[in-house]
């Protein structure tokens, strides 16, 4: 939340730490070093995922407004994260495969934001698809490559 009154829900983009443990730098990390995508367990718990620049339009667009409360932003659209995970190996046109991992405890089965006050209240909701915002994505991880191999190896 940040204090901005935004729930922002797993965003991402340009600019990531590829060392944070998110999924997405880590699959885009692999995928360019030609790497198996660790998924956790069997990677159909699902992810909805809000590229940075629809998440800024959010913000902008609550800052603007005189709703006195916090809002959802985010991306409503759900996927496996072994979907994701595909996804991002296509889309860097990686040979790739996948592998799993246990699953931690804590790692939620839905993620799914209800945006239905901002589409109400702002009018907003994302415009950046999916495989529009991991291009954009992963096209500046690999401008970036001493990143790419700062990544940890996972086991």
């Amino acid at each position: 939340m940040a204090g901005t009154g935004v729930m922002a829900h797993n965003t991402y983009g340009e600019r990531m730490r590829p060392d944070d443990g998110r999924a997405i730098p880590t699959f885009i990390c692999q995928a360019l070093r030609g790497e198996p995508l660790t998924v956790h367990g069997d990677g159909m718990q699902t992810r909805s995922v809000c590229y940075v620049e629809d998440l800024v339009r959010g913000i902008l667009g609550l800052l603007d407004s005189d709703h006195p409360a916090p809002m959802n932003i985010g991306n409503p659209k759900e996927m496996s994260v072994r979907d994701l995970a595909k996804k991002i190996a296509k889309l860097a046109e990686s040979p790739s495969g996948l592998t799993s991992t246990s699953r931690p405890e804590d790692d939620p089965t839905v993620r799914q934001p209800d945006i239905s006050l901002a589409r109400g209240v702002l009018g907003w909701e994302p415009h950046i698809s999916a495989d529009e915002g991991l291009r954009r994505t992963i096209d500046w991880f690999s401008a970036q490559p001493e990143l790419v191999r700062r990544l940890p190896r996972l086991k």
